[in-house]
Parts: structure tokens; C-alpha cells; sequence
């Protein structure tokens, strides 16, 4: 399904870490706004997950620990001024399925609507934009880029993913994300209950 860029209000890049193996256990966002073909807009939160439990894998990941979100805010108030940007957008992640699918996991789990926007995966995108380079884990694909981050903090993340989809908008000279995204047919709707009004 082709998606035209009219249609998407926004253009952010997400990145979740989770506590463990469970997609609703996210521990920390990570969020970046783009307009104009720039970050504008850069955001991270901890997050308390609803179980405290973390698995030493995890851990080894990211580093975060339970006593580092012992006093964070749960889920529904870490992400209460980012959700409004959700529906209609343009969401991105590398790896989308993972960052997609814990968002949607744990809106669920709270017992909150899921809103309707399209995702496109950065991984796809730089497999798509840059064949045959062999490993396209966000910390190579940013290092070919030339893309400096420090792995796996989740605003981080988010941001390096951000620069990866707009290197790849300035060397095909498409006019927004949204066009290219639709172009290389990789933008992915995500219809939540409110699909209608987004």
C-alpha cells in the first residue's frame, strides 16, 4: 500500500529499551523529531516498568539497572507529552518491529488505544539505500555514515536513526521521508482504534 506524504502530520524516530525479554517491559525512550529534513527535536525518559524485573541480559545491553528506574514515572506518565505526536505520523525505528511492537505491547497492557500511524524501518531502508554492505545493525550503519552516538541509550538511538533516514533523503533527493518511505514501499501502516480520526 503506497502512503502519500500528505496524509503523515509529523516525522519522529523512536527507540525503546526494555527491562527483558517482554516487549511491554520498556525501561527507557528515546524520541527525534525531524522537520525540514533536520532533528529539531530530541527527547529520552526512563521508564518504571510495570514488573520490576530485569534480565541480566538486558542489563549487559543497556546498563540500565531496577534501582536506576526505581523512581522513574510508569509508562502512561513517561510517555503522556509524546503520545499526542503519535497519530498520523510518520514513525521510524531501526528495527521497527521490535520498537513498534513494544510500543503497541505496552499501550495494551495499560489499557491504552493504539493510535493509527505508518512506521518505516530504518533497517529496511539502509538494506534498500546501501545493498551488499553486509551488517546493517545501527551501530554500523551509523558508523559508515560517519554518525556519532553512544549505542543502545535509547534518545540516542533515536537520533542516530533519524540521521540514517535523512542520509538516505538526501542522496536519493526525494522531498520528505513520507515520499521516499512510499517510493521504496516500506512505509507500513499501523491502524489503531482511532484510525479514522488520525
Amino acid at each position: 500500500m503506497r502512503i502519500q506524504a500528505r496524509t503523515l502530520s509529523r516525522t519522529l524516530a523512536i527507540d525503546f529499551e526494555t527491562a527483558n525479554e517482554r516487549r511491554d517491559s520498556p525501561c527507557a525512550v528515546g524520541l527525534a523529531w525531524i522537520e525540514d529534513g533536520r532533528v529539531v527535536r530530541r527527547a529520552a525518559r526512563l521508564i518504571r516498568p510495570a514488573e520490576l524485573r530485569f534480565s541480566p541480559f538486558n542489563i549487559a545491553v543497556h546498563g540500565i539497572r531496577p534501582r536506576d528506574v526505581a523512581d522513574a514515572p510508569h509508562f502512561p506518565e513517561a510517555m503522556a507529552e509524546f503520545l499526542p505526536d503519535l497519530p498520523g505520523a510518520l514513525v521510524l525505528a531501526h528495527n521497527a518491529s521490535f520498537d513498534v511492537g513494544v510500543l503497541a505491547a505496552t499501550l495494551q497492557a495499560y489499557g491504552l488505544p493504539v493510535p493509527a500511524f505508518t512506521s518505516l524501518c530504518t533497517v529496511q531502508l539502509a538494506r534498500r539505500q546501501w545493498p551488499g554492505q553486509g551488517r546493517y545493525r545501527l551501530s554500523a550503519v551509523a558508523e559508515r555514515l560517519g554518525i556519532a552516538f553512544r549505542h543502545h541509550d535509547a534518545g540516542e538511538d533515536a537520533f542516530a536513526c533519524a540521521e540514517i533516514a535523512l542520509a538516505a533523503l538526501r542522496e536519493t533527493g526525494a522531498p520528505d521521508l513520507a515520499t521516499l518511505a512510499a517510493a521504496m514501499r516500506l512505509a507500513r501502516p499501523r491502524f489503531g482504534p482511532a484510525a479514522d480520526a488520525a
